[in-house]
């Protein structure tokens, strides 16, 4: 069902504890661990020092960076309301960002997300929603994530 994006009081109808379905899977390789290092110069042992992790890191491999994790989150989660009328949509901010387990080279993560709430504002409607992204087959998520987004027409 389609909600018209300056429909406020619909929107929030659908405001819950629930979370959606989960999104699409990604694959994070040891590759695009090393990519993301050398793009921000994050090159931390823990996560591109395969040999070192495997001798002396508790988790006994290579990690993700968090703001990998955080990076791939567009790719990772659907909104968890189908909005109509929407010309444009901006990532307003985050209110909040908790990394809870790590991710391994090599493992395979997904994410989903619920809606908690939307309000007026001067240039749309702005949303809020919590997304949680975990490692396939771990209850504990990785990265619980708290963001807007400013949807305009």
């Amino acid at each position: 069902m389609s909600i018209a994006f300056d429909d406020i009081d619909a929107i929030n109808d659908h405001a819950g504890d629930d979370f959606g379905d989960w999104g699409t899977e990604i694959h994070v390789t040891q590759t695009m661990i090393d990519a993301f290092a050398e793009l921000t110069g994050d090159r931390q042992w823990i996560h591109v020092d395969v040999e070192r992790c495997e001798r002396e890191s508790p988790f006994g491999g290579p990690i993700a960076h968090g703001y990998l994790t955080m990076s791939l989150l567009p790719m990772l989660i659907t909104v968890p309301v189908e909005l109509s009328g929407v010309k444009n949509a901006v990532n307003y901010g985050c209110e909040g960002a908790r990394l809870l387990s790590p991710v391994p080279a090599g493992s395979t993560i997904h994410a989903r997300s619920w809606l908690l709430g939307a309000e007026a504002h001067r240039a749309g409607t702005l949303v809020s929603f919590e997304s949680a992204t975990h490692v396939v087959g771990n209850e504990r998520p990785s990265l619980v994530y708290t963001s807007q987004i400013l949807y305009q027409g």
